[in-house]
C-alpha cells in the first residue's frame, strides 16, 4: 500500500476535534436530508416528489463541501474515506475516527427523523426496486459507487474539494446517480447512509447490499484513479485531509492566500 501522503497542517493533532466534528456534522446534514426527502415523498401529498428528493440530496452534498470541506476533506462516507486512505492520500491512523464520527453523525440523523416524522417510506431507506433483486442491486451500487469516487478522487487531485469545480461536480453526480438509479436499488453509495436508517428501524436484510457495494466500488475507483493519473500527489492530500486550524482555517485547498499571493 501506498504511504500517506501528508498535509503539513494536518499533522498538527490539536484540531482533530474539530475535523471529527465536521464529519460527524456534515454526514448528519446529508443523511438527514436524503432520508429526510424520501419521507417527504411518502407525506407530502405530491408537494416533492422523488427527483427533488434525489436533487435535494445532491445539494446538500454540494453545500457541506463548501462549508466544511477545508475543515476534514468533507468525506461524509466511510466509503470515501477508506479510498482516499487507500489511494494514499489520507493516513490510516486517522481512519477510525472518520469513521466513527460519519456513524455518529448517520445514527443521529435517523433517529431525529424517526422522532420526527415516524416510520415514512421505512425511514427513507434503501432497498432493491421491483424486479431488481439484490444481486444487481449489488451490482449497481458497486458501480454508481466507482464513478462518485472517482469524480471525487479526480477533484481532490486538483486540490479543488472545497472549489467549485469539486462541490458542483459531486453534488451534481449525487443527485444524477440518484435520479437514474434510485429507483432501481437505492442510489446509497454511502454504508453509513443506509445502515442507519436500517438499524433504527431493526431491518438488516438488505443492509450487505449498501456496504459490500459501496467498499467495492470505491476501491474499483482507487485502482482506476491509478491508471488515470499514476501515484498520489501533495495536492490531493490537502484536498483529502483539510485544513483545520485556529480562524477560519486559512485559504480553501489549493487556493492561495490573497495577502500572500
Amino acid at each position: 500500500m501506498v504511504g500517506s501522503v501528508g498535509a503539513p497542517d494536518f499533522l498538527d493533532t490539536a484540531f482533530e476535534w474539530r475535523r471529527l466534528f465536521a464529519e460527524a456534522w456534515g454526514t448528519f446534514l446529508t443523511v438527514m436530508v436524503t432520508l429526510g426527502g424520501l419521507m417527504t415523498v411518502a407525506i407530502s401529498g405530491g408537494q416533492v416528489n422523488y427527483g427533488m428528493a434525489k436533487l435535494a440530496s445532491g445539494l446538500m452534498v454540494m453545500a457541506v463541501i463548501y462549508f466544511m470541506g477545508s475543515v476534514s476533506g468533507a468525506h461524509l462516507n466511510p466509503a470515501v474515506t477508506l479510498a482516499f486512505a487507500a489511494r494514499g492520500n489520507f493516513p490510516w491512523r486517522r481512519v477510525p475516527g472518520y469513521l466513527a464520527a460519519q456513524i455518529a453523525g448517520g445514527l443521529a440523523a435517523a433517529l431525529a427523523l424517526r422522532a420526527l416524522l415516524g416510520d415514512a417510506a421505512h425511514l427513507g431507506a434503501s432497498l432493491p426496486g421491483p424486479g431488481i433483486g439484490a444481486m444487481k442491486s449489488l451490482a449497481l451500487e458497486t458501480l454508481l459507487t466507482a464513478g462518485l469516487v472517482n469524480t471525487i478522487l479526480g477533484s481532490a487531485a486538483g486540490a479543488r474539494n472545497v472549489g467549485p469545480n469539486a462541490a458542483i461536480a459531486v453534488g451534481g453526480y449525487v443527485a444524477l446517480a440518484g435520479i437514474w438509479a434510485g429507483p432501481l436499488c437505492g442510489a446509497s453509495m454511502n454504508p453509513i447512509r443506509s445502515l442507519a436508517p436500517d438499524i433504527v428501524r431493526g431491518d438488516l436484510a438488505t443492509s450487505w447490499i449498501y456496504v459490500a457495494g459501496p467498499l467495492a466500488g470505491a476501491m474499483i475507483a482507487v485502482g482506476f484513479e491509478w491508471i488515470l493519473k499514476g501515484p498520489p500527489t501533495a495536492s490531493g492530500a490537502e484536498a483529502a485531509q483539510g485544513h483545520a486550524s485556529e480562524g477560519d482555517g486559512g485559504p480553501a485547498n489549493g487556493q492561495k492566500d490573497p495577502a500572500t499571493g
